[in-house]
């Protein structure tokens, strides 16, 4: 499918990259926070996932008009790597290393293949 800036094509990504950086903060933000208990961690990603929830079902409702549900959960899945490594570098003070790019640039190489008409 080529690219379109038809609005049900753009808006699922821009959704979707935002839906995104709620998730990793809910899945992985707590582990900044190591000390707070356990409870506290979980309540807290529950509530951060919510607002991920109301971003990615309106994504996918949308972008079903253009993609199909694999496309979607692929582009889900590319912009999770993205977000991922930023956060990863940026929040948590972790780096990332030539075997995580290039683990990462195979996923996109398969990612890839599920464009191909």
């Amino acid at each position: 499918m080529p690219f379109s800036l038809n609005p049900a094509a753009v808006w699922p990504v821009v959704l979707l990259c935002l839906s995104n950086v709620f998730m990793t903060f809910a899945w992985y933000g707590h582990l900044k926070f190591k000390s707070a208990p356990l409870f506290v961690a979980v309540l807290a990603s529950w509530g951060i996932a919510f607002f991920e929830y109301c971003l990615a079902v309106p994504a996918n409702r949308i972008g079903h008009e253009v993609y199909s549900a694999a496309q979607l959960k692929t582009i889900q899945e590319v912009i999770t790597l993205l977000v991922f490594a930023g956060f990863s570098v940026f929040w948590l003070k972790e780096s990332l290393t030539w075997n995580h790019a290039v683990g990462f640039m195979l996923i996109a190489a398969g990612a890839a293949f599920v464009f191909k008409g």
